[in-house]
């Protein structure tokens, strides 16, 4: 086997292990901007993208985009037979991005979604929906292919690591499975038709998702070349790492101010903001990062940092609950991508050549976007549709309002009683001995002051934040109004039961 051979499966094995921990940064990302009480349920949600689409991928997937077939589908390599030794590279690296373009669903349908119903959804993008529009492009069908006009030459669609194929396809599936499963509880008032922020719980894991999906695209985009050995990769590979750096610190710029001019947003200086615009700019970048220049790369990204206002605020409009802002990113950032490639192409940009060329050019870039839309709107549509009808969609309210985490999986991500500070420490010196009850679990809670509110110990009576984002317990405890707390004093004794004991407020 030629070195040049070995050199290119070493380069797709090195980066598809780069853009798979992009799951973490999307894990991490989503768990910080959910609250608490769905911790659990999101995080396994995002294990379980690089799973699903493991065998999904693995089974159907990779013979739907990449195997021998019409200009439509491919239909060889299913579950990998008589894929060649030399191809097993490709497919570990083409899974990333199947199990990418999973992933960004989750966000948008966070904190109500049935976790069956993520199965289903998850499984039917990677093995079916995501490989026949790849094959479209990256198979050689019918976009790569383009058409021949007699006085100009071959035009065709251009998406070099998947703007469209991947981002729009992703953010498609987000919007049609956040429509359809309908807002948060609380998420928007009909009466005033106002969006009322739900923040998450933790700003700090947020931004550590950001980073790592920052670190991630350069693989994603650079990885895309799929090859290293020939002469020029190694300037392509470089020119798309560049271009995604500009492209992404643009766009973070763009929408930071113009969240503080408060054209859209909050007049604040917003670190969440400031990371989803980034995102947005590295996420244009993917069509069109090996075949522009750097200038090309810094309006892209300022104008990235618009879309993604625009989209988002569409969004909240139209009363679309999308706690990530998963449709603005990559759907905004994804479709003006694919179109501003025909513009800042280096070679036959409308910016560069004013001629037929880069007109139909920019109509074949349009017509991509049309039927990668299309065909994902259909089916999400279909599938998630039977998803609602069946019941399977979303979870009951009860489970909504008190979280996921404990009900559909028993593992809290915060729990209470694996906490020491001060004032469970108090309480049990109060107490002098046994242990206490001190659970998320409200009905093993005794009941506290006049109107019986369950209330747990673990935080302190008088809170000053009240928002929507905060826990229930918190929320128990403002409603208690300081009034004390009674906490449940368990007994060995087979013949008696447990004891209640009051502790002033004054003590706690």
């Amino acid at each position: 086997m030629a070195i040049g051979t070995e050199l290119d499966q070493f380069f797709l094995i090195i980066m598809g292990m780069v853009v798979l921990f992009m799951q973490c940064g999307f894990a991490f990302l989503e768990a910080g901007a959910v609250r608490s009480k769905n911790v659990t349920n999101i995080l396994i949600k995002n294990v379980f993208d690089s799973f699903v689409s493991g065998v999904a991928y693995w089974l159907f997937g990779y013979a739907f985009a990449f195997g021998d077939g019409n200009d439509f589908i491919g239909y060889k390599f299913f579950a990998s037979s008589d894929l060649p030794d030399t191809s097993y590279a490709s497919f570990f690296f083409q899974y990333t991005f199947a199990a990418t373009a999973a992933t960004i669903v989750s966000g948008a349908v966070a904190e109500r979604c049935e976790f069956v119903a993520y199965f289903v959804y998850s499984f039917f993008i990677t093995g079916f929906i995501y490989p026949v529009v790849t094959h479209w492009q990256w198979g050689g069908g019918f976009l790569f292919k383009g058409k021949d006009y007699d006085d100009i030459g071959n035009v065709a669609y251009v998406d070099f690591a998947g703007s469209g194929l991947v981002h729009v396809l992703g953010g498609t599936a987000a919007f049609i499975g956040a429509v359809l499963l309908g807002p948060r509880i609380g998420r928007f008032h009909k009466q005033t038709n106002t969006a009322i922020p739900i923040r998450g719980h933790s700003i700090p894991i947020a931004a550590l998702g950001g980073f790592i999906l920052f670190f991630g695209f350069l693989a994603f985009n650079g990885g895309s070349q799929t090859q290293i050995a020939n002469d020029g990769d190694g300037a392509v590979v470089s020119l798309a790492v560049v271009n995604t750096v500009i492209s992404g610190s643009f766009a973070a710029f763009s929408s930071l101010l113009i969240n503080r001019i408060h054209l859209f947003g909050t007049a604040r200086w917003s670190l969440l903001i400031t990371i989803n615009g980034a995102l947005t700019g590295m996420v244009a970048a993917c069509a069109g990062c090996d075949s522009m220049y750097p200038w090309g790369a810094c309006i892209l990204g300022c104008v990235s940092g618009i879309v993604f206002h625009i989209y988002s605020a569409l969004l909240r409009k139209l009363h679309v609950d999308d706690p990530l802002d998963a449709v603005a990113v990559h759907f905004g950032g994804g479709s003006w991508g694919v179109i501003a490639i025909a513009f800042l192409h280096k070679d036959i940009g409308i910016l560069m050549e004013h001629n037929r060329k880069s007109g139909l050019f920019l109509a074949w870039q349009l017509a991509g976007l049309a039927v990668i839309t299309g065909w994902t709107a259909v089916l999400c549509l279909i599938l998630f549709g039977l998803l609602k009808i069946t019941k399977l969609l979303r979870v009951p309210q009860e489970i909504e309002l008190k979280g996921l985490d404990i009900p559909k999986h028993n593992e809290p991500a915060y729990p209470v009683e694996a906490y020491g500070h001060g004032h469970i420490e108090k309480i049990l010196q109060i107490m002098e001995s046994n242990p206490t009850y001190v659970t998320q679990l409200f009905k093993r809670l005794s009941q506290s002051g006049q109107h019986g509110e369950h209330t747990n110990p673990a935080f302190q009576a008088h809170l000053e934040d009240v928002g929507p984002y905060e826990s229930p317990e918190v929320n128990a405890i403002n409603r208690a109004n300081g009034k004390g707390v009674t906490l449940v004093k368990p007994n060995t004794s087979a013949n008696n039961g447990d004891t209640a004991v009051y502790i002033p407020a004054d003590r706690l």
